[in-house]
């Protein structure tokens, strides 16, 4: 799908209102106007995880290449079984995987299979071992053996010819394993998105330096830092830029001339952003939203030169929310990445969770299962969106819908799992 224009993501958005945008109308605007990067590069296989494939993966060989066992065992012809009685067959060879049986099976024979070995000529079943009497040479079979039981089929993982992985998608421990299954040495994917950011604000310091009176350490840059490594972006760090129209108007534009997004924290909240709105209305084409949401509320989305430019709020906690909600999917989307939504699960609220309609909220949350195996959630404590712990003791977010109200202890509610989150 081609991208959009900002203007005409927001005129297809029936009842925009940059003043109460709900969270699901600011994700579509945000996904119409994204696209995948186009270049893309060929990297060895190895270094190829958590990348996303540029181009369709076709299989060149039935995987596997021939019929083989699936279980140690004997490798017999099922017509010469005996339906309802045992079968007395002469072990003639044994196959091993990667040294195969080559003779010939006259009737009633049978040959001592190895897991992975090649079938033998004029086979078509394995019989496990565990079941069968041996004396000597001699082997006997019980009845109700299936034919082809315990027998995989050449091609029956990868059929020469057939797609195996498609373009878009993510390439994790599982798929690494397929392309080396099929020999592959090196394989097409989009080049890593190039991420420029920067925290705003007079009274930020940078880690290291002593504080002065009424100054805060800027952590929004290092929970940015993890969440985009995380991702496999390449960043540039451009550190804090003063809350001065011409520092300001410098970092933009040399961010945008090196970057693919820019993202930014601090300065876009009322009473903060005029100087901003006009220098951003210069640079390039941007919208200042108020989404009907908690944390995170106010917010910047559009273009300033090349690149895709998101300004977040300035509390640490809301820097996260909004990261998640709305940059997370956008950098997967310019990364070529077909599926990028995170899931909502359901768990039984452990206390009441106050809520108005009319917003989404996000309140950080533990989700526990109990001794009957059921899953509930509770909050970690106090949920304002200056509260960086918050974010540390949870492993999830509780989502509390737009139209929802308050929860009683009992209900159901959607969160989604921090685990693993990327």
């Amino acid at each position: 799908m081609t991208a959009k224009t900002l203007a005409q993501a927001v005129s297809c958005l029936d009842d925009y209102d940059p003043n109460a945008l709900s969270v699901e109308g600011a994700c579509r605007i945000i996904a119409e106007c994204v696209s995948p990067v186009a270049a893309s590069e060929r990297v060895a296989v190895r270094t190829a995880l958590g990348r996303t494939l540029s181009e369709d993966i076709i299989s060149t060989i039935d995987v596997p290449s021939q019929d083989n066992s699936a279980m140690d065992g004997y490798a017999v012809r099922h017509a010469d079984l005996v339906p309802d009685a045992p079968t007395r067959l002469q072990q003639i060879g044994t196959a091993y995987a990667g040294c195969p049986f080559t003779g010939k099976l006259a009737p009633k024979t049978c040959v001592r299979i190895m897991t992975g070995a090649v079938m033998p000529a004029g086979t078509d079943t394995v019989v496990i071992q565990e079941i069968v009497e041996t004396d000597g040479e001699r082997v006997t079979i019980p009845p109700g053996q299936e034919k082809g039981q315990n027998r995989r089929l050449a091609g029956e993982d990868l059929e020469r010819g057939k797609p195996v992985l498609k373009r878009g998608q993510w390439v994790r421990p599982a798929e690494l394993g397929l392309m080396a299954s099929l020999g592959i040495a090196e394989v097409a994917v989009y080049r890593r998105l190039r991420v420029a950011f920067f925290s705003t604000g007079d009274e930020l310091v940078s880690v290291g330096t002593p504080l002065a009176e009424g100054q805060v350490y800027d952590s929004n840059r290092y929970t940015l830092y993890g969440m985009l490594a995380r991702l496999g972006c390449e960043f540039l760090d451009m550190g804090v830029v003063r809350d001065d129209p011409k520092g300001l108007e410098t970092a933009l534009r040399a961010a945008s001339d090196s970057a693919d997004v820019i993202i930014t924290s601090g300065g876009v909240s009322v009473g903060e952003a005029d100087f901003i709105r006009e220098l951003l209305a210069k640079l390039g084409d941007v919208v200042f939203w108020k989404v009907a949401m908690r944390p995170g509320r106010p917010m910047a989305f559009g273009r300033v030169g090349n690149a895709f430019f998101f300004g977040l709020p300035g509390n640490p906690v809301a820097v996260m929310v909004t990261f998640y909600q709305f940059v997370r999917n956008a950098l997967l989307g310019m990364m070529g990445r077909e599926e990028s939504a995170l899931p909502l699960l359901r768990a039984r609220s452990a206390g009441r969770l106050r809520k108005k309609p009319g917003r989404t909220e996000y309140q950080r949350g533990i989700l526990t299962r109990d001794a009957d195996g059921e899953w509930s959630v509770h909050l970690t404590g106090a949920q304002g969106s200056g509260i960086l712990r918050s974010m540390s003791e949870a492993n999830c977010f509780i989502v509390l819908h737009h139209d929802q109200g308050t929860v009683n202890p009992g209900d159901l509610v959607s969160v989604q799992l921090m685990d693993g989150l990327a």
